[in-house]
């Protein structure tokens, strides 16, 4: 990222409260990117491993993987928890974060929202932030 943008990012990230990162990583200053549902989680650990849908917590870290020579999509970003597959950014939003990892850009994702419900697409929301 040009110097330019990464200061106005900076102060963005600095001036808007919506913009910092939650308070388990205060510690960090980073610029929200996109909040989203997650993708494909009724074919990952959420739906085959109870454990882990018991143990996952709003502000968990998440782990953004690129996944250039998926077959479904060349933009695929997969998330996981501890090791674990959740599933995925959904397609209609994963071009700007499969391009940030392509580049090397610092981005960190979190647990924004858990959900009871049977809808696969409702039962997690994640957040992705560009760590400055």
């Amino acid at each position: 990222m040009k110097a330019p943008l990464r200061a106005a990012l900076a102060i963005l990230a600095v001036t808007l409260p919506c913009a910092s990162i939650p308070p388990a990583a205060a510690q960090t200053v980073g610029v929200l990117v996109q909040q989203s549902p997650l993708a494909g989680s009724q074919y990952h650990a959420l739906a085959r491993i109870p454990e882990v849908a018991d143990a996952l917590r709003v502000g968990d870290r998440l782990t953004l993987t690129r996944e250039p020579g998926n077959r479904h999509d060349r933009n695929a970003v997969r998330v996981d928890w501890r090791g674990h597959p959740l599933g995925y950014v959904p397609r209609a939003e994963n071009r700007a974060v499969a391009a940030a990892l392509d580049r090397g850009e610092r981005l960190e994702a979190r647990v924004v929202r858990l959900r009871a419900t049977r809808d696969p697409w409702q039962r997690v929301e994640f957040a992705v932030y560009l760590i400055l």
